[in-house]
């Protein structure tokens, strides 16, 4: 199989046009479209309700469509659910495991359900503790493991088949930051031995750190899509920030800083910062500091700003409520 995931590297690996799921009076799922190229991490970002659960069930054969079409690791989910199924894995918001068992324990069983014999069972089960960094928690019960630990485990479970696609919908929601650094981890490791992740998540910084591409959804559909920095470009160009200590030098940094033909300087009173733009990065950084410094002002602070996931995404999604 992982042969054929490399050969595929660069394809589709889902592709989905017009899927429409409703829930009563609810469209869950808008004439949504999407397509993710094999091999790569995809981020899937919206606020609650956007209908990113509804899309990773559609897309791993859990619901039902009224409209659209939806292919998965080169399959039909609709017309066929039972191949496409054991193409994939899927690793819910819950950990799906049993406290009482151990690590390996869960993974044996896990991999008798999914139809492996208790020989080649265990195998996997040894092969995923040691990928996963567990080997040496193996014999211990899952209630024993850390947030990050139990996650990692619940991930090996949707990987015991080495699937070509991989949902993972929300995976570190409630783990510590060293939890979170952890799955980052493993989930960066499966994407670089060929298997297509769909990550949904409310951490843009998550996101942004692991993602190749990005979609964004409100409403049932998508209504942004890029690699992070392009979704960052979109929303503006770097910036300066300089702040004064005092209102009056705030708005002498201003006066420093504005040219005839230069680009607007704006000063936020209530903040004292003056904001300018920065096309230059770095070097128009060092411009400002020149100039400050040939007017005799020293600066409370000044520092160089890059767009921000969350800013993307906050004027996107306040943008479709206006």
């Amino acid at each position: 199989m992982r042969e054929a995931v490399e050969k595929d590297r660069g394809r589709p690996a889902v592709r989905a046009t017009g899927l429409v799921k409703n829930y009563d009076n609810v469209r869950a799922l808008d004439e949504l479209e999407i397509e993710i190229q094999a091999g790569t991490i995809h981020g899937l970002l919206g606020p609650n309700g956007a209908g990113k659960s509804t899309l990773v069930s559609a897309l791993s054969t859990l619901i039902t469509l009224e409209a659209g079409t939806a292919e998965v690791a080169g399959l039909d989910v609709s017309a066929d659910p039972g191949q496409v199924r054991r193409r994939i894995g899927l690793v819910g918001q819950s950990a799906a495991l049993d406290e009482i068992l151990g690590g390996r324990q869960n993974l044996v069983m896990f991999a008798q359900l999914f139809g492996l014999s208790r020989r080649d069972a265990a195998r996997r089960a040894d092969e995923l503790l040691a990928g996963f960094g567990l080997a040496e928690a193996g014999e211990r019960p899952a209630s024993t493991y850390s947030g990050g630990m139990r996650r990692r485990l619940d991930i090996a479970v949707g990987m015991i088949l080495d699937p070509q696609v991989l949902f993972l919908d929300e995976p570190t929601t409630g783990l510590d930051p060293r939890g979170r650094i952890d799955v980052w981890n493993s989930v960066t490791a499966i994407a670089e031995r060929g298997t297509t992740v769909l990550l949904t998540t409310q951490y843009l910084e998550e996101a942004d750190a692991l993602a190749d591409r990005i979609s964004i959804m409100k409403s049932g559909r998508i209504i942004a899509e890029g690699t992070p920095t392009a979704l960052k470009r979109a929303r503006g160009g770097d910036r300066i920030e300089v702040t004064g200590a005092t209102a009056s030098e705030a708005r002498a940094i201003r006066t420093a800083l504005v040219s005839t033909d230069g680009p607007e300087i704006a000063l936020d009173e209530d903040t004292g910062v003056v904001t300018c733009p920065a096309a230059g990065g770095a070097g128009d950084l060092s411009a400002v500091v020149r100039r400050l410094d040939a007017a005799g002002i020293v600066a409370d602070d000044i520092v160089l700003r890059r767009p921000t996931l969350d800013e993307v995404f906050l004027a996107l999604t306040e943008k479709e409520d206006a």
